[in-house]
């Protein structure tokens, strides 16, 4: 069993659930985000995000790899930050697409 983060544009809640449920349907123990600002439309502060931003690179170290849901090959600003964080951590990624 591999420890999988979910990382990609929170407006693709809908693509974070299948994902989610597809790779723990292969026995992974996923771990995702726990806000979709974009897609709930919830407005965030600069602290909230920031907070949120950091737990997020925590889920990363507790993760044997990432798993980029890039709908459309869309890999915003955030999640270059944490692709680039994952790869300093010596983690796999890997897309939902090809890049």
């Amino acid at each position: 069993m591999k420890v999988i983060t979910l990382c990609g544009s929170t407006k693709y809640k809908e693509e974070f659930n299948v994902v989610n449920k597809n790779l723990t349907m292969l026995g992974n123990l996923v771990i995702s985000v726990g806000v979709f600002g974009h897609a709930e439309g919830i407005e965030l502060t600069s602290q909230e995000k920031e907070m949120l931003d950091n737990i997020h690179f925590r889920k990363i170290d507790l993760a044997d790899e990432i798993f980029v849901i890039n709908v459309d090959g869309y890999i915003g600003s955030s999640t270059k930050r944490e692709i680039e964080y994952a790869k300093s951590k010596g983690k796999a990624v890997n897309y939902l697409y090809p890049v």
